[in-house]
């Protein structure tokens, strides 16, 4: 699988941006797809995952509220919505396909190349 992020750029703070993830290379179905994101500075984080049966969205306890994953399985895609963006939210953010939970941590089988975002005035 072929991940490819992209949406990323500057925004200011308290506004919406929506990161798009595109799929090719394998069927797209039958991934369990999720964005990851790392600070400047910081290790890489979990933000949250979509099933890809019922289009269930999980999320990290610190992503709650501001974040929606969504996918569209006929586009191959999978998105993050960000909404009321925080200067905390800067980092390049990753999406990843075939994740699973292994000793409390997230991990995924393919990696996209990730997309910056900066939340600045």
């Amino acid at each position: 699988v072929q991940l490819q992020a992209s949406g990323g750029g500057l925004v200011q703070p308290g506004r919406s941006l929506r990161l798009s993830c595109a799929a090719s290379g394998r069927p797209f179905s039958g991934y369990n797809m999720g964005w990851f994101r790392q600070a400047p500075g910081k290790e890489r984080e979990y933000v949250g995952a979509i099933a890809w049966s019922d289009g269930s969205a999980y999320y990290a306890d610190s992503m709650k509220g501001r974040f929606t994953i969504s996918r569209d399985n006929t586009k191959n895609t999978v998105y993050l919505q960000m909404n009321s963006v925080k200067s905390e939210d800067t980092a390049v953010y990753y999406c990843a396909a075939d994740l699973r939970e292994v000793g409390g941590r997230v991990l995924a089988d393919y990696w996209g190349q990730g997309t910056l975002v900066t939340v600045s005035s």
